[in-house]
C-alpha cells in the first residue's frame, strides 16, 4: 500500500510540475523546438532544473543500501544501443515534433477533455498495443 500510495503522490508532483513547465502546452514545445524560427528555449531552463533536482538525489540515493519502499534498486535490463531502440526514439521524436506532446505531458492533458490530446493519447495507445502484438508474434516464430 505504502509503494502505491509513494507512486500515486510521485505522479501528482510529476504531473504539476509539468503543468508550471509549460510542457502540456503543445505551443510551447513546438516553440521550443523551432530552433530556426521563434525559439523559445524556456522549456531548457524546465528541463535543467529536472536534470539539476534527479542528480543531487541520485548522488544521495547511490548511498543507500537499499530503496526505501522496495527490495533492490532496479536497473534497465539491457544497456546496448539496438535498431529497437534507435527506431522507437526516432519515433517518440517525431510524434513529439509533429504535435508538442510526449506521454506524460499528453496523460497530464487529459484533464482538459481536449480532441486534440484524446486523439494523440488513443493514437499512441493503439500504437503500444499493435508494438505488444507484433512482438509477441515475432516471439512465437
Amino acid at each position: 500500500m505504502k509503494t502505491l500510495l509513494s507512486a500515486g503522490l510521485c505522479g501528482v508532483l510529476f504531473a504539476l510540475g509539468l503543468g508550471l513547465g509549460g510542457m502540456t502546452q503543445p505551443e510551447k514545445v513546438l516553440a521550443f523546438l523551432d530552433v530556426a524560427g521563434r525559439w523559445d528555449p524556456s522549456l531548457a531552463l524546465v528541463m535543467l532544473g529536472a536534470v539539476g533536482v534527479h542528480a543531487v538525489f541520485l548522488l544521495r540515493i547511490r548511498r543507500r543500501p537499499a530503496p526505501v519502499l522496495a527490495p533492490r534498486f532496479a536497473a534497465p535490463s539491457q544497456s546496448k544501443v539496438d535498431l529497437s531502440l534507435v527506431a522507437g526514439a526516432a519515433l517518440f521524436g517525431v510524434g513529439w515534433g509533429l504535435v508538442g506532446y510526449c506521454p506524460g505531458p499528453a496523460f497530464t492533458s487529459l484533464a482538459t477533455g481536449g480532441r486534440d490530446v484524446l486523439l494523440f493519447v488513443g493514437s499512441m495507445l493503439a500504437g503500444m498495443l499493435l508494438f505488444g502484438f507484433w512482438t509477441r508474434a515475432r516471439a512465437s516464430g
